[in-house]
């Protein structure tokens, strides 16, 4: 999902857990916010554990290794 969607449905679960008072017969509005904030940080621990796999922190500026192969070894 990424970074952006996981802080995303943290923030819309904890304004439904923590900010809404509205009350439903059939949701559970608290669990709800609940389960967005779950879900939200499930996200955004799998894409910081993915991160490195793609063009995570430090891919611009590793150091690259350049061989040079000079041939075959003379022969005698």
């Amino acid at each position: 999902m990424g970074l952006g969607v996981g802080i995303f449905l943290i923030a819309v679960g904890a304004i439904l857990t923590f900010a809404v008072n509205a009350s439903s017969s059939s949701v559970n509005i608290d669990a709800v916010g609940w389960i967005l904030m779950g879900v939200g940080l499930v996200s955004i621990l799998l894409s910081l554990l993915f991160w490195q796999s793609w063009a995570g922190p430090g891919y611009w500026s590793r150091r690259r290794t350049t061989y040079v192969d000079d041939g075959p070894p003379p022969t005698y």
